[in-house]
């Protein structure tokens, strides 16, 4: 285990890609890459994915500089988190505030790079990446709010490869909104005693553990639904679904886990089991879109 000498020697790449928690990106750019496949009905040009890809690195690093940005106070107190970023002093709120700035600078820049309408809908994922951070202050509706800027993905990437939005798109907004939510309500959990006491919201704190378990649960079954959903309206062969039945027993998973064990015993587990569901699930779209 690394020492905490070590972990502040870091260089400032490696510490600005914990910052960001870059292996996260699972969450969303597979999602968008779906979206973009499912909208192009088969590959994308070689332009849309790299400027998709250049706007959702830009998006996401703005999103979790943001968020550490405007969170930092919370964090120093909370003892899980101490020991991120900005509240253990390894990197200031100057330079993150720089980072953000070029971050958002590279999303405008690709968004004007693609259809017309991307040039002038990039502020509604910024102002989202602004206002995710405080939502916990005075709603438990946080972990949807999160669920639905991350959800903006497939949606945006749907708007620059068509200039336009579909049933479909809308679909996998919403798909991506529950799915993200479900597990963030999971996630929270585990800080409940402490959000109690900074007087911080979440539906843990407002509807117990017990509850906030069987939501997550019924927000998966949701999720499977509307992507289900996606893949009748868009004719997609029989590699959509049986990936997305793959997809529904990998979400499927977790719970029973916990049903069984607990979500204490089952820990952060069900993180990584999300993010293989992103993951599984972008391939499969572009697979069906390319080879069905």
């Amino acid at each position: 285990m690394a020492s905490p000498g070590a972990a502040g020697a870091a260089s400032r790449p490696t510490l600005f890609a914990r910052l960001i928690k870059i292996e996260h990106s699972v969450y969303a750019l597979p999602f968008a890459y779906a979206g973009a496949f499912l909208a192009a009905g088969g590959w994308p040009t070689a332009g849309q994915l790299v400027w998709i890809t250049l706007a959702m690195v830009g998006a996401r690093s703005a999103a979790m500089a943001l968020n550490r940005l405007i969170d930092a106070g919370i964090d120093a107190r909370n003892p899980r988190t101490a020991e991120r970023e900005l509240p253990a002093g390894r990197l200031g709120r100057r330079e993150v505030g720089v980072f953000t700035l070029v971050s958002v600078a590279l999303l405008v820049v690709a968004a004007f790079n693609r259809s017309e309408p991307c040039r002038y809908l990039w502020p509604i994922p910024l102002a989202a990446f602004v206002v995710y951070p405080y939502t916990k202050r005075f709603t438990w509706f946080c972990h949807y709010f999160l669920g639905l800027t991350l959800g903006l993905a497939p949606a945006a990437a749907w708007i620059a490869v068509t200039g336009s939005v579909s049933l479909e798109a809308w679909l996998l907004f919403f798909a991506v909104g529950l799915w993200v939510g479900g597990f963030d309500v999971l996630y929270a959990v585990f800080d409940v005693d402490f959000d109690r006491e900074q007087g911080l919201h979440s539906l843990p704190v407002t509807a117990g553990e017990r509850a906030s378990i069987l939501v997550a649960a019924l927000s998966h079954v949701a999720t499977v639904a509307l992507l289900a959903a996606v893949g009748g309206l868009a004719g997609l062969d029989w590699i959509y679904w049986a990936g997305l039945i793959v997809c529904a027993a990998l979400l499927a998973w977790p719970h029973v886990d916990i049903a069984r064990r607990g979500l204490r015993e089952v820990g952060m587990g069900f993180m990584s089991v999300n993010g293989a569901v992103g993951l599984l699930y972008g391939a499969v779209v572009v697979l069906a879109t390319v080879v069905g």
